[in-house]
């Protein structure tokens, strides 16, 4: 068998900063139905206003 080293990673985005900066957009705009508060919610976490701990949350428009 032949052995293979792949080359190193000579690009301008590592992964490193395309992960970090998807991340980041991947978070989603909500505003609490109890107390108007902007809340800013990754995936996985769970669906709870950080200023009154109320449940419900309604998605903002997103502007495309």
């Amino acid at each position: 068998m032949s052995s293979y080293t792949p080359a190193a990673n000579t690009g301008a985005g590592t992964s490193a900063t395309v992960q970090d900066v998807d991340t980041h957009q991947r978070a989603v705009n909500y505003t609490c139905g109890d107390c108007d508060q902007d809340v800013q919610l990754k995936r996985g976490e769970p669906i709870r206003c950080r200023n009154c701990g109320h449940r419900v949350l309604y998605k903002k428009r997103t502007n495309r």
